[in-house]
């Protein structure tokens, strides 16, 4: 512009600089955090905070500074409860002047709207900054039992969940992460499609067939994918060994997460991107309870996405005969007259009062 080319650090400098001016000097951010949260729980009571620093040696005096912060607000707290008991962790990069690390948990409604229900800023991703979070995640936010934690298979989160003290009993691998893994190390496009819909089946018959025709791919790697498939634990991946834990969802929704709350924050000073979270999260839950009362005022007892589905599955009964197998115990017999599924089956059994049907979802959505 103006006959000036600015070299990139040129550029880089005067971003920080803006951003500075804006959100605030970037080394005062780190001494405003403990000021802000001391003011967040004072006037928002039930706020957590765990701010931890470590000591550091200026000159012939000991100083403190920053280490890591959990952070988690009463609301998110509150409306984990009425969530799917499951929750969603992930981890984005901060890219400003100082790096670090984000971490964040993602919980989700019975409407499908999903919930940032927990955050901290660490130094790096190891297994003790995940240890810190995931004890804080389950000791604050999700104490409940059966509680499934879904994550994208790091090695430090499966270290700090298998470490002693951390509470968490039941997790599962995000199918998008185990499907970009299994790309970078197969490069076989056909392979990895399979891997996905073997993950998404709900019958063992399914999975089976789409695992069998991996195994039937080029024979001087299908062993390989083989013997990296068998390292997975199967409850871990399979949606149907997983005992309905994870309804229906398969990866951690970070994207569609950030969209809502975390766009552009990773390149702003710390205490700004707490702020952020918060203010972000306050808009959200007033748009959401707003949604919410509508649909309760206009007499609907089910969520709007429950009642999607009830329609979809409305749509499909006109090519199905139904037969009462025994009303005392709610068995049913339905016959695909046309077939609508992509099962080679064409007679299910539905148990209404073991919430069970032969094509495995309703045990993995918990809707027939």
């Amino acid at each position: 512009m103006f006959g000036y080319e600015a070299s990139y650090e040129e550029v880089w400098l005067a971003r920080q600089n803006a951003i500075a001016k804006i959100y605030g000097d970037w080394d005062e951010s780190y001494n405003q955090l403990g000021r802000y949260f001391n003011a967040l729980q004072t006037f928002i009571p039930g706020t957590i905070v765990d701010l931890q620093t470590r000591p550091f040696d200026v000159g012939n005096s000991l100083d403190v500074v920053f280490h890591q912060v959990f952070w988690s607000c009463p609301s998110c707290i509150k409306a984990f409860k009425h969530c799917k008991p499951l929750i969603s962790v992930d981890a984005t990069h901060l890219v400003g002047k100082y790096s670090g690390i984000l971490l964040i948990a993602i919980a989700q409604d019975g409407n499908g709207n999903l919930l940032p229900v927990a955050f901290a800023i660490v130094e790096k991703e190891d297994t003790d900054s995940w240890f810190f979070f995931l004890t804080n995640l389950r000791r604050h936010v999700a104490p409940q039992p059966d509680i499934l934690i879904i994550s994208n298979n790091h090695p430090a989160i499966k270290a700090a969940l298998e470490r002693d003290g951390s509470g968490w009993h039941h997790d599962a691998y995000c199918i998008r992460h185990i499907a970009s893994n299994f790309g970078t190390k197969f490069k076989n496009n056909v392979a990895k499609e399979h891997v996905v819909k073997a993950a998404y089946s709900k019958t063992q018959a399914q999975a089976q067939y789409h695992i069998d025709l991996i195994r039937s791919e080029d024979s001087r790697t299908s062993q390989a994918m083989m013997e990296w498939i068998q390292e997975l634990e199967p409850h871990k991946w399979l949606q149907h060994r997983d005992e309905g834990r994870r309804y229906g969802h398969m990866t951690t929704h970070l994207s569609q997460c950030y969209n809502a709350v975390l766009k552009g924050t990773c390149d702003i000073p710390v205490c700004a991107i707490v702020k952020c979270t918060y203010h972000r999260l306050n808009a959200l839950f007033i748009i959401l309870g707003q949604e919410a009362q509508a649909q309760i005022s206009a007499g609907q007892i089910f969520s709007k996405f429950l009642l999607k589905a009830i329609q979809a599955n409305r749509s499909g009964t006109r090519h199905m005969h139904v037969t009462s197998y025994d009303r005392a115990t709610l068995i049913f017999i339905v016959h695909e007259i046309t077939r609508t599924s992509t099962s080679s089956q064409s007679k299910f059994q539905v148990n209404l009062e073991h919430r069970r049907c032969d094509c495995g979802c309703f045990q993995a959505l918990h809707y027939p």
